[in-house]
């Protein structure tokens, strides 16, 4: 019995090293920001796989939800409630676009980058209204700027 105990322990050990170096970063949802009105804050993001976004509803009409066409494949769509905040635990690698459901089209949109941008190309293709599709063009440009920078 104690022998199978001891084989356990590895493992459990790998588990408890993965959460315990898992991050959690803060993304703000504001009726104005820095760069203009409906915001997140940030908008661009680069975390690592497994770590954790939460969605602070600091002003209390918006959301924050996954856009058709902007996530990874094998990656979990993901919705919060208007006016509420959200966690989610993003493990796949790739570009996750987001939006506000009621105030996207004005803009408030954002791209979380997990790991690697394997999805880049196919995210950039996604329909997105209004303007939505400028933020989104300036966060790609962003986006492309910095991975080049780091090469």
């Amino acid at each position: 019995m104690l022998r199978s105990g001891l084989a356990w322990a590895p493992l459990l050990f790998c588990a408890w090293m993965q959460t315990a170096t898992a991050a959690e970063f803060q993304v703000q949802m504001l009726n104005r920001g820095s760069d203009g009105q409906m915001q997140f804050a940030p908008q661009l993001l680069k975390i690592a796989p497994g770590d954790t976004v939460h969605f602070l509803a600091i002003d209390k009409g918006h959301n924050a939800q996954s856009i058709d066409g902007m996530i990874p494949g094998g990656a979990k769509p993901f919705a919060g409630g208007i006016g509420e905040d959200l966690k989610i635990t993003l493990t796949v690698p790739g570009v996750y676009g987001y939006r506000c459901n009621p105030h996207g089209s004005l803009g408030m949109v954002g791209l979380i980058v997990v790991g690697s941008p394997v999805n880049e190309e196919v995210a950039k293709t996604a329909s997105v209204p209004g303007m939505a599709r400028r933020v989104f063009a300036k966060l790609f440009q962003t986006l492309d700027t910095r991975t080049t920078a780091q090469n």
